[in-house]
């Protein structure tokens, strides 16, 4: 095949893949501080969805998340 017939590549995609594995991280700190600013209950919903969504694809990564998840249920107020 030449490099005509190759499909077009975005500028930074080998950037973009080898993140994946970093996103469940920017999400972890990104609840963390939604719950830092008050929003415990949202922080909450978000790694419970994250830690279900993860669960087969991800295992460790949705351990993460319910650790996270146990962890900001001690700071709701209902």
């Amino acid at each position: 095949m030449s490099e005509a017939a190759a499909p077009a590549r975005r500028p930074g995609e080998d950037e973009v893949t080898a993140g994946d594995a970093r996103l469940p991280e920017i999400l972890l700190t990104s609840l963390t501080a939604l719950a830092a600013a008050g929003e415990v209950e949202q922080a909450c919903r978000l790694a419970g969805q994250a830690c279900v969504m993860l669960r087969v694809s991800d295992p460790a990564a949705s351990r993460r998340f319910d650790v996270l998840l146990h962890r900001l249920t001690r700071k709701l107020s209902w």
